[in-house]
């Protein structure tokens, strides 16, 4: 089977430089046309107003499909080094399939929905988003360690786990502080709270 998958290491390379284009390209057009302060915006910020928002919607649509081939070729290819090894559980691979499709369709909500325009399904979406983005993360790097050492060095192990590690610590002040804002404004005025 791994011989029928030649060039599918181009597909995780796609989906990160598809998707960093979508952040960068909107982050352009909405600074150049005044619709955000240059310094260091909401990502959701940027692609909430005309041209960007569609720009926006459309590249991060097709990130969250890249990132669920992506999560897709990564289960098959555990599949497959399982039926020799049987280092995990057929039923967690599934899982954590699962949970990684559900956070690319939080992405598909969040790109779908704008901030201004329904914040309360945009909000969800990225909660989905993020949330299941650090569970797959997480069961990911439990997955590569315990497939050590015939289809993982410990170096990538340690690797995935701190960047899961990362990802679970930024999650926290992200839910606190996104459940203190009541309001959500992009064009401020001095004075106001």
């Amino acid at each position: 089977m791994l011989r029928c998958m030649p060039g599918v290491a181009l597909v995780p390379a796609l989906l990160v430089s598809w998707s960093s284009a979508a952040f960068i390209i909107s982050y352009v057009i909405a600074v150049l046309a005044g619709h955000v302060e240059p310094l260091v915006p909401y990502i959701s910020d940027t692609g909430t107003k005309p041209p960007e928002s569609g720009i926006f919607g459309f590249m991060i649509n097709i990130s969250a499909l890249l990132g669920a081939v992506t999560m897709y070729i990564r289960y098959l290819l555990i599949e497959k080094q399982n039926e020799s090894s049987h280092f995990v559980r057929s039923s967690c691979n599934m899982f954590s399939l699962c949970i990684g499709l559900m956070g690319c369709t939080g992405m598909g909500i969040v790109a779908t929905f704008q901030e201004l325009a329904v914040p309360s399904v945009h909000d969800i979406g990225a909660l989905v988003a993020f949330g299941s983005g650090v569970v797959y993360i997480t069961l990911q790097s439990i997955i590569s360690y315990k497939s050590c050492p015939r289809w993982n060095t410990y170096f990538v192990c340690h690797i995935r786990m701190t960047i899961s590690v990362i990802s679970c610590i930024a999650f926290i002040p992200m839910i606190v502080f996104a459940s203190k804002i009541s309001m959500t404004k992009i064009d401020w005025t001095p004075g106001e709270k």
